[in-house]
């Protein structure tokens, strides 16, 4: 336990029976460890703001759980991480009602609040053929790697956590297509570019010498290795990368993020005429309503159909859209 200025206990670490819970989620879910940290997070918050309050998790009752809420949402948090933090604190308390450790489940008829579905940032395709041939202008082993990198970020529209810990077994015996379990433990398969199948050709004979020359049979597989600790390239160092190419691109580098460049691959296959279902499939989306964020997409293409094919195009009525 640690103490705050006020004299009462803040815990820093997990509850036995939220271990209990973290421990089901990793047995009986196969929920991957960024999922179980994050879980982790969120109800050690409530933990410890019920802590400060002398009342414990898992006697927590319904009023607890609505001023907590208040309390985050009134300090600015965003809807979205106010909502994630709820559904942890649901999950939590049917656990314990379903283990019997508690008669009740105190969140239940709780409401969210309501996510506002914003159209994602993204890069335009000339933005994106900078940032490549940003990739591309640098030069030995280490210019090899980072073509390769954003080749493959920007051709599979990959999670930065799935790019940076795939593994060489995650490609097919062509290199044209990668098998890998991405969030959730769930097993997918997408296909590569050509500038992407190019790119881990010329990466891969220069891949060892990113490994440890003492300890090369500590290799763990990983397709982009390291010396550090995973065994592989990290989150961080990849961000920092984009954001080198991003300034070198000329771009604004605080528009520049794995994440925003797997919406642009989104939002650029779209355009291009490829289907929502498709699209949630290569993008690992469990739900179809969260790929439907990048249907503002389809509604431009739409625009453009009507203008150019309908009989009515030159009626004002298409024309002020």
């Amino acid at each position: 336990m640690k103490r705050v200025s006020n004299s009462l206990p803040v815990s820093l670490t997990p509850s036995r029976f939220l271990q209990n819970f973290l421990d089901m989620l990793t047995a009986e879910r196969g929920a991957a460890a960024n999922t179980i940290e994050a879980y982790s997070r969120d109800l050690c918050s409530f933990r410890n703001f019920l802590l400060r309050r002398r009342e414990e998790l898992e006697s927590a009752n319904t009023e607890h759980i609505r001023h907590y809420i208040r309390t985050i949402s009134e300090k600015g948090m965003a809807s979205s991480t106010v909502s994630r933090k709820v559904s942890s604190i649901r999950k939590f308390y049917q656990f314990l009602l379903e283990e019997r450790i508690r008669p009740d489940d105190p969140s239940k008829g709780l409401d969210s609040p309501k996510k506002q579905k914003k159209v994602p940032n993204y890069l335009t395709e000339e933005e994106v053929e900078r940032l490549l041939l940003a990739a591309h202008n640098r030069e030995g082993k280490d210019g090899l790697r980072i073509v390769a990198l954003v080749e493959i970020l920007y051709a599979a529209g990959l999670r930065v956590t799935e790019l940076v810990s795939l593994t060489l077994s995650a490609l097919s015996r062509d290199q044209r297509f990668l098998v890998f379990r991405g969030k959730g433990g769930k097993e997918r398969m997408v296909p590569l570019s050509e500038p992407a199948i190019d790119a881990i050709g010329a990466y891969l004979p220069v891949r060892i010498s990113f490994l440890d020359y003492k300890n090369l049979s500590q290799d763990k597989g990983f397709l982009f290795p390291s010396r550090g600790r995973s065994g592989h390239l990290t989150r961080v160092r990849f961000n920092q990368i984009l954001t080198e190419l991003a300034v070198e691109a000329e771009l604004n580098f605080r528009k520049v993020s794995p994440h925003i460049l797997r919406h642009s691959f989104a939002t650029h296959l779209l355009a291009h005429g490829a289907d929502l279902r498709t699209l949630q499939q290569m993008l690992g989306h469990s739900d179809i309503s969260t790929t439907q964020i990048y249907t503002h997409v389809l509604n431009e293409r739409m625009k453009r159909l009507i203008r150019d094919t309908h009989p009515l195009a030159d009626v004002e009525v298409f024309k002020s859209e």
